[in-house]
C-alpha cells in the first residue's frame, strides 16, 4: 500500500481539525457582468456589510456568511434598489434570478430554509390579494344575498386556512427560521361580519394576541420592524394633521412597546427603531412623549455607562420645541471656533447640511435668496456642515456665495455638534430665538417658509 505524502497527510489533518468555517452563498444572476455584489446582515432597517466578490462573464458569484453569525436574514444586493434576501441558517445556498426583476424570478436551488422563505411569502401574497378583493363584498354587498354567504365563508375560510398550514409547518419543521417570520407576519382573524371602521378598532385591540415578544431570534432580520410598521398603518389617517397623526402614533407606540416590555432585547429594537422612523419624518411630539415615558432597560444611572440609545433619548428631551438649544462650537471656514450662544441676533436659523445632500444643495440657494433680502437684517444663519471634505465643502459655499456663518469640523456624523442634536439626516434645521429657545423645526423649504411668515421674518 502506497504512503499518503507527508504534505496531503498534513492537509487533511488540518482540515478534520479546522473544518469549513463558513456558510456559502452561491448566485447566478442573469444580466448582471462582472459587477460588485455585498452580503450583508439584517438588523431591522441595519444591513451592515459582509462579504464582498464580483460576479463572472455569466452573473456567477460566491459569497461567505461566517459560521459565527447568527441565523437569520441577510440581504445579497449590487445596488440600492436591487438586492434578494436569504436565510442563512445552517447550510449553505444556491440560487439563480434575472438582474431587472430579482425577487419575482427568484429560483432557490439549494436550502430548505429559503424554499420554505420564499413559497410562503408568495403564498401570503396570494391570500393577502384574495382578500382584498373580497373585502368590498363582504363591506357592501347585500347581507341576504346568498352570493354574500358565499364570499363571506371564502373570506373567512382563507384566514382559517393560513393559520392551519402555518401551525402545521411550525410542527414540520421545528427551529426553521422562516417558520419564525411566517408565524411573526400573521394577523388575527378577523370575523366577516365587521364594518371598515370596526375591523380597523378589531385589529388595533387584538394584534399582539398572537405574538411571542420574547422571539429574540427575529432580531436578526426585518420581521419585527415590518411588524412594527404594520401595526403603525392601523393608526394612519390621511386626513388628520401632522399634529393630530402623532397623537395617534403615541397611542400606537406606547400599545406596542407596552406589550414587547416582557422582553428587553425586543423592547429596546422597537424603541430605537421607533426612534429612528419618528425622527426620520419629524414627528417631534412623539419623540418627546417617548423620550420623557420610555428608556432603555440596559442603561445605567450612572453617566459614563449610558449606552447610547439612552444618550439619544436624553438627547431628544433637549432639542424640544421650547427648550433652550444645546450650545455648540465649531470651527468656521478659517479655523476660527463659531459658538452658537455667542451670535447676537434676534433670531437664529441653525442648519445642518452637507454638500453631498441633493435636498441641501437644492435648498441653500432658496435660503440664500430670502436671507440677502433681509431688510433690516433680523435673523443669522448659522450653518453647520456634517461634510468630510474641505474642498468640496469650500467649493460649495464660495459658488453659491453663502455670506452667513458657515462653520464645520469636517468630522461628518460624527461631529460633536451633530451628536447634540442627534443629527442622522440632512438637512435638519432649528429657528431660535435671542436667547437660543427653539422656536420651530421645519423639515423642508416649505415649512421653513411657513416657519419665517409666522415669526414675521418673511
Amino acid at each position: 500500500m502506497k504512503r499518503i505524502p507527508l504534505l496531503i497527510g498534513l492537509i487533511l489533518i488540518s482540515f478534520a481539525l479546522f473544518p469549513q468555517s463558513y456558510y456559502k452563498v452561491t448566485g447566478s444572476i442573469r444580466g448582471l457582468t462582472l459587477k460588485k455584489v455585498y452580503i450583508s446582515a439584517v438588523y431591522g432597517d441595519k444591513i451592515p456589510i459582509l462579504d464582498s466578490t464580483v460576479t463572472d462573464e455569466k452573473g456567477n458569484f460566491i459569497v461567505k456568511v461566517r459560521m459565527d453569525k447568527p441565523a437569520g436574514l441577510y440581504r445579497c444586493w449590487w445596488d440600492k434598489e436591487k438586492s434578494v434576501d436569504l436565510i442563512i441558517n445552517k447550510e449553505d445556498v444556491s440560487f439563480q434570478t434575472i438582474v431587472e426583476e430579482p425577487g419575482d424570478s427568484m429560483d432557490i436551488l439549494s436550502s430548505v430554509e429559503n424554499k420554505l422563505y420564499y413559497w410562503s411569502m408568495q403564498r401570503d401574497r396570494t391570500n393577502q390579494a384574495r382578500l382584498s378583493l373580497l373585502m368590498p363584498v363582504v363591506e357592501y354587498y347585500p347581507v341576504k344575498d346568498d352570493f354574500y354567504r358565499q364570499v363571506t365563508t371564502e373570506y373567512e375560510g382563507i384566514q382559517k386556512a393560513q393559520e392551519k398550514i402555518v401551525d402545521s409547518l411550525a410542527k414540520l419543521y421545528l427551529g426553521s427560521f422562516a417558520v419564525h417570520i411566517w408565524k411573526l407576519q400573521q394577523t388575527p382573524f378577523l370575523p366577516s361580519t365587521l364594518s371598515k371602521e370596526e375591523s380597523v378598532n378589531y385589529m388595533k385591540a387584538h394584534f399582539f394576541d398572537n405574538i411571542d415578544f420574547t422571539d429574540t431570534l427575529l432580531l436578526h432580520s426585518n420581521a419585527w420592524s415590518n411588524k412594527a410598521i404594520s401595526y403603525l398603518g392601523l393608526w394612519g389617517n390621511s386626513r388628520l394633521s401632522q399634529k393630530q397623526l402623532g397623537g395617534e402614533f403615541i397611542k400606537a407606540v406606547t400599545a406596542m412597546l407596552s406589550a414587547a416590555s416582557v422582553n428587553a432585547e425586543v423592547y429596546k429594537f422597537l424603541l430605537d427603531y421607533f426612534l429612528g422612523g419618528f425622527d426620520k419624518y419629524h414627528f417631534d411630539d412623539v419623540i418627546t412623549y417617548m423620550a420623557d415615558h420610555f428608556q432603555d432597560p440596559f442603561s445605567c444611572e450612572d453617566a459614563a455607562k449610558k449606552t447610547s440609545l439612552q444618550k439619544k433619548l436624553e438627547t431628544f428631551k433637549k432639542i424640544s420645541v421650547g427648550k433652550v438649544a444645546p450650545d455648540i462650537e465649531v470651527p468656521d471656514m478659517t479655523g476660527k471656533p463659531v459658538k452658537l450662544s455667542g451670535i447676537k441676533s434676534e433670531y437664529t436659523l441653525l442648519i445642518f447640511w452637507s454638500s453631498e445632500c441633493g435636498h441641501c444643495t437644492q435648498m441653500m440657494p432658496k435660503v440664500k435668496d430670502i436671507y440677502d433680502k433681509q431688510k433690516p437684517k433680523r435673523y443669522e444663519i448659522f450653518a453647520v456642515s456634517i461634510d468630510t471634505s474641505r474642498s468640496e465643502w469650500t467649493t460649495f459655499i464660495k459658488d453659491e456665495k453663502l455670506k452667513w456663518l458657515n462653520a464645520s469640523d469636517l468630522k461628518g456624523f460624527d461631529s460633536k455638534a451633530a451628536d447634540s442634536y442627534n443629527i442622522y439626516a440632512t438637512p435638519t434645521m432649528f429657528l431660535l430665538d435671542a436667547d437660543k429657545k427653539i422656536l420651530a423645526k421645519p423639515i423642508s423649504w416649505k415649512e421653513l417658509e411657513q416657519n419665517l411668515k409666522d415669526f414675521k421674518l418673511l
